[in-house]
């Protein structure tokens, strides 16, 4: 796949988060249609409330039937979001309106050349009321897995989103587009600028000066949008999804470096393998926000986090000393040693 860009295009670009989207890469993960090492504690802490779910919202299996790797899936059931800061009940109202004729389409296209449904997924597609058991199924699915880890959830994205706009801003397309993700590069020769994505599909897809929508996820994986009536949209992995859930625990005791400088604040240090603010590392953390403050000036006097003023925000990122701090020491301290 290839999404032909132009220097107008980086102005038109906008960047937005999508609790709904959140909601349907927890259900794939908890289905096994996609993994991550980084997750693995997570969906073994909510793997009860996931089977719970199923064995009280059928309709949840037949929303899982319908997500293929690789293939055509409705998009009504994913739409992306029209900005940062809309909530899943916005989102949700965006799928509960779909035209039932839109939906019936859509549905179609997505079981073509798929293996039959179940029989009672197939009854829950050819009825009337399909797209409103489909949405029942996202929003029992968002307030079983995903709304009780939001605020964390949300903290990192918001700190990916703010990093990245940064970069396209003020670098453009290559800077913005690094490391995103390994199916993905940006080109620029004598044949324009564009997006090259490993994909099934070889089409071109220019954006003529509207830009493309970026949208991170913690949960999910690469999912590019081309098709109309949405705007041309990539999902993307977010980055420091690792300390999602704050610091993972360890076998072996504390490590070197909660022996070091404490446990509290060498979880701060960790949290800031992404720039964040002192409310995000207070909901990722989950501690208090004088705490959180007070470590962080510690931190910074010994050199190891510096601070930047954007607006009315200030955002904490680790300085050289504090990234070679971290690695050294972030990990089991070895048993029997001196």
């Amino acid at each position: 796949m290839i999404i032909d860009v132009t220097p107008a295009d980086v102005a038109a670009s906008r960047f937005a988060i999508s609790p709904l989207g959140e909601t349907m890469s927890a259900a794939r993960l908890h289905a096994g249609q996609h993994s991550s090492a980084a997750l693995t504690p997570w969906v073994a802490r909510t793997r009860d409330r996931y089977l719970r779910l199923r064995r009280e919202y059928p309709a949840v299996g037949a929303l899982l039937g319908l997500l293929r790797r690789g293939g055509y899936n409705a998009d009504f059931i994913q739409p992306p979001p029209a900005g940062v800061g809309l909530d899943f009940a916005d989102e949700l109202a965006t799928v509960r309106a779909t035209p039932l004729a839109q939906a019936r389409d859509e549905l179609a296209r997505n079981l073509a050349g798929n293996r039959p449904p179940a029989a009672y997924a197939r009854r829950i597609f050819e009825s009337s009321d399909v797209v409103g058991r489909i949405a029942d199924a996202i929003e029992a699915t968002w307030e079983t897995l995903v709304a009780p880890d939001w605020p964390r959830l949300r903290a990192v994205l918001e700190r990916d989103v703010v990093q990245r706009a940064g970069r396209l801003t003020t670098y453009g397309w290559a800077a913005a587009l690094a490391d995103l993700d390994p199916r993905l590069r940006f080109v620029s020769d004598d044949g324009g600028s564009r997006i090259e994505v490993r994909h099934r599909d070889q089409n071109r897809y220019p954006l003529a000066g509207q830009g493309l929508l970026f949208v991170p996820s913690a949960l999910g994986p690469l999912i590019t949008y081309v098709d109309p009536p949405w705007p041309h949209a990539i999902v993307y992995p977010a980055r420091g999804v690792g300390d999602l859930l704050g610091p993972p625990p360890t076998d072996g005791g504390p490590d070197a470096l909660d022996r070091l400088i404490g446990p509290t604040r060498a979880a701060v240090l960790r949290a800031l393998a992404v720039p964040a603010t002192t409310s995000q590392l207070v909901v990722q953390l989950g501690t208090g926000l004088g705490n959180v403050g007070g470590h962080l000036a510690v931190l910074r006097d010994a050199g190891l986090v510096n601070r930047t003023r954007t607006g009315r925000s200030v955002r904490y990122a680790r300085t050289p000393l504090g990234d070679a701090l971290a690695a050294e020491h972030h990990r089991p301290a070895p048993h029997g040693g001196r």
